[in-house]
C-alpha cells in the first residue's frame, strides 16, 4: 500500500503536514508493506530535503498511491478518482464554500475520511489541532493584554522557532493582578490551561472568582456550560439536554463579564445556543472585559465582537461597543481588543504537525491499514462508493446543490 502526503494549496498558506519526515520512517517501520511518498512543496514547515535525507521519495505524481493525506481542503481540480483521502473537509456543517468539493468527491468515487469526525467508541474525537489552538490562543491573548496596556511586549508566536521558545517568552513578563475567564473544557481549553499553568496563575472556583473584585495576584476561572448558561424554564441544568436542546437555554455569563479583564473563549458553540453576551451588554459601564481572545473564532457567534477572522501577522483589531464598528487595534481604551485568528496552530507548524502525526500513527493508522474492528474509519467516512454514508445522508440536499 502506498501513502501519499499532499502538498497544501490553501490560501493563506498552511505550513503544517500530516506526518513529519521522521514519522514517515516510523510508519514504514511500524506497518510492514506501507510505503510513504511525499509531493514536493516550497511552503511546508519541513522541506523536501528533510524527507529525502531519510529515504522518503519526493514525487509530484501521486496517482499510484492508494491513500492520500493532507491537512486542509484539496483543490477541486487535484482530486484523483477512486482514492481514499484524509483531510479536514469542512463540509459537515454544509459550509457553502465547499459545496463543489463534496460534489466532486461523490462524482469521482472518492472515500472521504474527515479528521474532524474520527472518534472512539464513546464518540470522543481522537485527533485534531485543538491543543495548539489553545496554546497559541492563550499566548496571543496575554500578548494583546500586554500591548494594549503597555505592560510588556511578547514576540509573536509565529516568529518563535517552536513551542519551547514561545514558553520561554513568557518567562520575561510580569502579569499585573488581572482576572482571566476561560470557557470550555475540551482540547482547546486544555491547551489554554497549559499556558496559564506555566505562568503559575492562581485558579479560583466560579464562586471565589465572583467574590474577589480586586485580587492581589493574577487569577483565572474555568467556566463550564452550567456556569454560563441556564435553562429558560427554570429547570435544573442538564448537560446532555443542553447539547441536544441548546435553544432552550439562555446566557448567564454576565456576572463574569463584570469581573473579567481578559476572556479566553475556547468552548464549542452551537448556533442554536445562546451567545455569551450581546452587543448591548458590551455597552454597559459594568462590562469589564477589555481583551478577548476568541480561540473558537465563530464569526458573530458566541462572542458578537468577532466580526471577522484576523491574520497571523495581524492578529488584533478593536471593537467599538458604542458604534459596533471595527477599528485599528489598541486605538482607544473605550474599545475592546479582539484576537480572532482562525488558524492558530499554523503559528507553530512543526510542533503542531508532530503532535498531530503521532496521533495518526497511534490512533488512526492501525484501523486504516488493518482491520477497522472499532469502526473508527467507517464512522469518519463521509462518502464511499460514490454515495454519502448513512451517517452523513443529511448532507444529500447540500450535495445536490440545494
Amino acid at each position: 500500500m502506498r501513502i501519499g502526503i499532499l502538498r497544501e494549496n490553501k490560501t493563506p498558506i498552511d505550513k503544517r503536514v500530516p506526518l513529519t519526515p521522521e514519522q514517515c520512517v516510523e510508519v514504514q517501520d511500524k506497518f510492514p508493506g506501507i510505503t510513504v511518498v511525499v509531493q514536493p512543496s516550497k511552503v511546508r514547515c519541513f522541506n523536501d530535503s528533510e524527507y529525502e535525507s531519510l529515504g522518503i521519495e519526493i514525487k509530484q505524481d501521486l496517482s499510484d498511491c492508494d491513500i492520500l493525506l493532507g491537512v486542509k481542503e484539496v483543490k477541486i481540480e487535484d482530486f484523483l478518482e477512486g482514492k481514499k483521502y484524509l483531510f479536514f473537509s469542512h463540509v459537515i456543517k454544509k459550509q457553502a464554500y465547499n459545496k463543489k468539493l463534496i460534489q466532486t468527491v461523490l462524482r469521482k468515487n472518492i472515500q472521504l475520511i474527515d479528521y474532524e469526525v474520527l472518534t472512539d467508541n464513546e464518540g470522543l474525537r481522537i485527533i485534531g489541532f485543538g491543543r495548539f489552538a489553545g496554546l497559541v490562543g492563550a499566548y496571543n491573548g496575554i500578548r494583546a493584554f500586554g500591548l494594549r496596556n503597555k505592560f510588556f511586549e511578547l514576540k509573536p508566536a509565529y516568529l518563535c522557532d517552536n513551542l519551547e521558545e514561545m514558553f520561554k517568552q513568557l518567562d520575561s513578563i510580569d502579569l499585573p493582578p488581572i482576572k482571566i475567564s476561560l470557557t470550555g473544557n475540551g482540547r482547546v481549553a486544555n491547551g489554554v490551561l497549559e499556558v496559564l499553568g506555566y505562568l503559575n496563575i492562581m485558579r479560583l472556583s466560579p464562586e471565589e472568582y465572583l467574590e474577589i473584585e480586586t485580587p492581589e495576584i493574577p487569577v483565572f476561572v474555568q467556566l463550564l456550560p452550567d456556569d454560563y448558561v441556564c435553562r429558560k424554564n427554570g429547570y435544573e441544568f442538564d448537560l446532555f439536554h443542553f447539547y441536544t436542546h441548546p435553544e432552550e437555554y439562555e446566557n448567564s455569563f454576565l456576572p463574569f463579564a463584570k469581573e473579567t479583564d481578559l476572556l479566553l473563549a475556547s468552548a464549542y458553540w452551537d448556533p442554536k445556543a445562546p451567545v455569551l453576551f450581546t452587543t448591548d451588554d458590551m455597552k454597559q459601564a459594568t462590562f469589564r472585559i477589555s481583551v478577548i481572545s476568541d480561540i473558537t473564532c465563530d464569526i458573530e457567534g458566541s462572542v458578537p465582537s468577532t466580526k471577522r477572522a484576523s491574520l497571523i501577522d495581524d492578529p488584533y483589531y478593536d471593537y467599538n461597543p458604542e458604534t459596533g464598528e471595527l477599528e485599528p487595534a489598541f486605538s482607544s481604551k473605550k474599545n475592546i481588543t479582539v484576537q480572532a485568528v482562525d488558524n492558530l496552530p499554523c503559528e507553530l507548524p512543526k510542533d503542531a504537525s508532530l503532535d498531530f502525526g503521532q496521533n495518526l500513527i497511534d490512533k488512526v493508522f492501525p484501523s486504516l491499514f488493518g482491520e477497522d474492528t472499532d469502526g473508527i474509519i467507517e464512522r469518519a467516512s463521509i462518502t464511499k462508493n460514490g454515495k454519502l454514508t448513512p451517517r452523513f445522508e443529511y448532507l444529500q440536499d447540500f450535495a445536490d446543490g440545494k
